[in-house]
């Protein structure tokens, strides 16, 4: 049976214009599937020049758009609670204000969730200014078994690319304000609920990756979000002793090591690129 989408995508006054305008176009307009409806959440105020995009947007879209306008930055988790609840259709797509969808995406990923799944992500390509030349590439497991052997020690999906049901991500409480990790925090939340996961191996999306987008891998603030992060996981019963130990180890040393020497692993563990 044919479901209808929602497109969750939070703006925030760090976007440009030029970049949401990719984001939304490849995610709305170029896509073979589209969304049924896009919800933009205003996380803040965000200046004049990207408020006046976001209304030429929604004015000019070929699906309907509601535009969530929040007061204050209240942050990526509570942006995304209050967008969801904006969202009419229990079926849920996430994007990025700076990355691009590929124009199969939906129609690739709307099959899968409609054959039972709870939630499905992809692998993506990353790029930094020109998205036809991709500097890496980021692999997901695919089998429901490795997706949740995974998840206990790092992210099973990449969060700009998944498509979920909503209920069931509002039933284990949505995001919360959990800085940082609040993706990671609710994968597992919707795993301890026993939600049906999937990935597809081909990657549908591409990803910016700006500067100082190593820098943000690390530092006392990220590893303060890790140890927070392995607690809550203990807390759900998620992990075992043994594994937030080697998780405090081999997660929080990542965090610490020179920017150097974690630009180096990311690209040759995580995010390789080979012609």
């Amino acid at each position: 049976m044919s479901e209808r989408l929602s497109l969750l995508l939070p703006v925030w006054a760090g976007d440009r214009p030029d970049f949401l305008t990719d984001a939304f176009r490849s995610t709305v307009d170029a896509q073979t599937r589209r969304p049924d409806q896009v919800v933009i959440v205003r996380d803040g105020p965000v200046g004049a020049a990207l408020d006046e995009r976001i209304a030429e947007l929604a004015a000019s879209s070929p699906v309907p758009v509601d535009v969530v306008e929040l007061a204050q930055n209240a942050g990526l988790g509570p942006a995304l609670d209050a967008g969801l609840a904006a969202c009419r259709h229990d079926v849920v797509a996430r994007m990025d204000a700076d990355d691009i969808s590929l124009p199969q995406r939906f129609a690739v990923q709307m099959p899968v969730i409609e054959s039972g799944v709870d939630v499905v992500g992809s692998g993506l390509l990353e790029f930094a200014d020109d998205p036809d030349v991709v500097v890496g590439s980021r692999t997901v497991p695919t089998e429901p078994a490795e997706i949740v052997r995974r998840a206990r020690f790092a992210t099973p999906f990449h969060h700009p690319t998944v498509v979920y049901r909503r209920p069931l991500v509002t039933g284990v409480g949505g995001y919360g304000d959990f800085a940082k990790m609040e993706d990671y925090l609710l994968w597992a939340k919707l795993i301890v609920a026993d939600a049906r996961v999937a990935n597809v191996a081909e990657p549908l999306v591409k990803y910016r990756v700006g500067a100082g987008a190593y820098a943000r891998r690390g530092g006392l603030a990220l590893l303060r979000a890790e140890v927070a992060l392995q607690a809550r996981f203990r807390e759900l019963g998620f992990t075992t002793r043994g594994q937030c130990v080697r998780n405090l180890v081999v997660r929080g040393g990542y965090r610490l090591v020179p920017e150097g020497l974690r630009r180096s692993a990311y690209r040759r563990v995580i995010a390789p690129y080979r012609r």
